[in-house]
């Protein structure tokens, strides 16, 4: 069988690392970044509006391929819908939620929300012709049913590969120090860490870095720089900076209003860190509550602090925590496992020929 995968450019690392594992089991598998074969309005560049995708067209025709996996509903997924060749959607977020936040903040303009409209009507036409979704947890899954009753309808996990997470030194932080590693690209998951500045304050001795941007980013930073212990190092490079962020951090904390299935938690466990996370979305689904970190409610400062007073203060349990996380996310999120889980669910529903 031939799968075509179109990347966004945030994840087609992990899509590579995912096609070699599929390349093992028989497929022949290519992987291109979607942008580069299928663009159009809304862009915020003019001259892509009027793209004839005739790229794209000579991709598949050249290719040949049975099936096509995306992992977003943009321009290359849309001209996917528009062919006579399976469709499969890897729906990463709750689409549909992160609009009406657009709506609400960013979008708000005439043109901002002639962008957006459009953007909802590429993802309502990439869904409905698309032959399965695979939602990336129990969570999305159960959201994605209520709203397409009559589609097919998978989870699929994010697949990571353990063997890419060890311990490398080269970053020099004050310690004791807590790491939060999230991007400010919405708006939910972001005003969330607005409950830090209390926590900063009980806790001046403890370093807090935020290594992340994004468009919210101004909304919560002049907030938390106020604070010595509060430092900011903007976006890292992936793997190799994250890498050794994640080695030196003590605790890893995830202050998140919305998520569905964060990549940086399961990293920061492969690292043997113990983790405190938001207890939104499928967050609970990629960690183990009181054995590989803590879960804490939405809006509670006080609970966050309780929690990082803990693990800071018992050593002996962060590295026990830290050593289970890395347990539970090598037997249940390697690329193994989730390229079976996915061939088994194309075997279940038919499609392509496996």
């Amino acid at each position: 069988m031939k799968l075509l995968i179109g990347a966004s450019s945030s994840k087609i690392f992990h899509l590579k690392e995912f096609s070699k594992k599929l390349e093992e089991h028989g497929l022949e598998v290519k992987v291109v970044s979607d942008v580069d074969y299928a663009d159009g309005f809304p862009n915020r560049k003019i001259s892509k509006w009027f793209s004839s995708n005739k790229k794209f067209k000579r991709l598949v025709s050249e290719f040949k391929p049975d099936v096509i996996f995306v992992d977003r509903t943009k321009h290359f997924a849309l001209e996917a819908s528009k062919t006579d060749i399976p469709v499969i959607v890897h729906l990463r977020g709750d689409h549909w939620s992160e609009l009406i936040m657009a709506r609400e903040t960013l979008y708000k303009s005439t043109s901002g929300k002639i962008a957006i409209n459009k953007w909802e009507e590429i993802g309502e036409e990439c869904f409905k012709n698309s032959e399965l979704i695979m939602p990336i947890c129990n969570h999305l899954s159960k959201i994605t049913k209520e709203r397409y009753s009559g589609k097919r309808v998978e989870t699929m996990y994010q697949a990571i590969n353990p063997e890419n997470w060890f311990h490398k030194s080269g970053m020099e932080l004050k310690h004791p120090c807590v790491g939060i590693l999230q991007s400010a690209t919405i708006w939910e998951k972001t005003k969330e860490m607005k409950i830090l500045p209390e926590v900063l304050e009980k806790m001046s001795n403890v370093h807090f870095y935020w290594a992340g941007d994004g468009v919210y980013r101004d909304e919560v930073l002049p907030l938390l720089e106020k604070y010595e212990n509060f430092h900011w190092l903007g976006s890292l490079e992936y793997p190799d900076k994250v890498r050794e962020f994640l080695t030196e951090i003590d605790v890893y904390a995830l202050i998140s209003g919305i998520d569905m299935s964060p990549l940086t938690l399961q990293e920061a466990q492969l690292m043997e860190k113990p983790v405190i996370a938001t207890n939104v979305g499928g967050i609970p689904e990629l960690m183990k509550d009181g054995e590989t970190g803590y879960l804490i409610e939405k809006g509670n400062s006080t609970e966050l602090f309780e929690k990082l007073s803990l693990l800071l203060n018992d050593l002996e349990k962060s590295k026990e925590m830290g050593k289970k996380g890395r347990g539970f996310i090598k037997d249940n999120f390697n690329l193994d496992k989730i390229c079976n889980d996915f061939l088994n669910h194309l075997k279940k529903h038919g499609i392509g020929d496996i």
